[in-house]
């Protein structure tokens, strides 16, 4: 996971990836263990796809999160880490 927002994220690997844009998809999404957060599931729309041959950018649009508490939790301790290294 490169970056998430309430409205979207990035997701990056290092495989090739079957995905589409403008397809949807369910992204399970598992919490470092320093986060104290349990994992959860989003769904999203896929909003783009970059590829430079060694790695794939992904691009989603978040449609729903089953679990909103865990999701906004997430959100606010990733903002929080990136503010104080």
């Amino acid at each position: 996971m490169r970056n998430i927002s309430i409205t979207g994220c990035c997701v990056e690997c290092t495989s090739a990836a079957d995905i589409q844009p403008n397809a949807r998809y369910r992204l399970r999404i598992k919490p470092e263990r320093e986060s104290h957060i349990g994992g959860f599931e989003l769904q999203v729309d896929c909003k783009w796809v970059r590829s430079d041959g060694h790695a794939t950018e992904l691009g989603f649009g978040i449609v729903a999160s089953p679990k909103g508490r865990q999701f906004l939790r997430y959100v606010d301790y990733l903002t929080y880490n990136h503010s104080h290294p």
